[in-house]
């Protein structure tokens, strides 16, 4: 779950919380890690699997139309600048 709450930008308390609905509809399952019981394991069920098929495309449309309404057309170069303004990246290209 550590790897998880860094790829998103959140805590691992933060991300537990969000877990709890999706884990109460079905759509993922967390358990002890049985090689550290100290750590989770987050998994997809078939349900969320399902539902994640249907809601990718709804996802890449939605951003391919946002990124059209960029004045440059240049998603990339927003994508860096919200990064150097994040602390996230020193270096824009």
């Amino acid at each position: 779950m550590a790897a998880v709450a860094s790829l998103l930008a959140m805590d691992r308390t933060t991300l537990t919380a969000a877990l709890k609905p999706l884990e109460r509809r079905g759509l993922v399952t967390v358990a002890a890690d049985p090689g550290d019981r100290r750590s989770r394991l987050m998994a997809l069920t078939p349900k969320g699997m399902t539902l994640l098929a249907k809601a990718a495309p709804i996802w890449v449309r939605t951003h391919q139309e946002i990124e059209g309404l960029l004045p440059d057309g240049d998603p990339d170069r927003l994508r860096n600048n919200l990064r150097v303004l994040s602390g996230g990246d020193q270096n824009p290209s």
